[in-house]
């Protein structure tokens, strides 16, 4: 059996799973950066405000997944998937990977 990709059209998106995803992000964002971040992120641009690449924007993705034991999607994910808390929490949480 292999891993099946859940569609994101017909995914129900667990309003708890997508916090954890939220603060999974809040909580990696620091060690992915090397640095402190600002306490809040909700109208930050990883881009420009905090100068993260599209490479380090994955692997905080990567961060995220070993910190809450999820598979996620990556093959689709948009340079827009990546440029806030937001939209990457969204991303997440509607490209899990269920595991057989």
């Amino acid at each position: 059996m292999s891993d099946s990709v859940i569609p994101p059209a017909t995914a129900v998106v667990d309003p708890e799973l997508r916090e954890r995803i939220v603060l999974g992000i809040k909580d990696a964002l620091p060690r992915v950066l090397g640095r402190e971040v600002p306490e809040d992120l909700e109208n930050v641009c990883f881009f420009t405000d905090l100068s993260l690449t599209s490479a380090s924007t994955i692997e905080l993705v990567l961060e995220i997944e070993e910190l809450l034991d999820i598979q996620v999607n990556v093959e689709k994910v948009s340079l827009d998937d990546l440029r806030s808390i937001d939209r990457l929490a969204d991303y997440v949480a509607g490209h899990l990977v269920e595991q057989d």
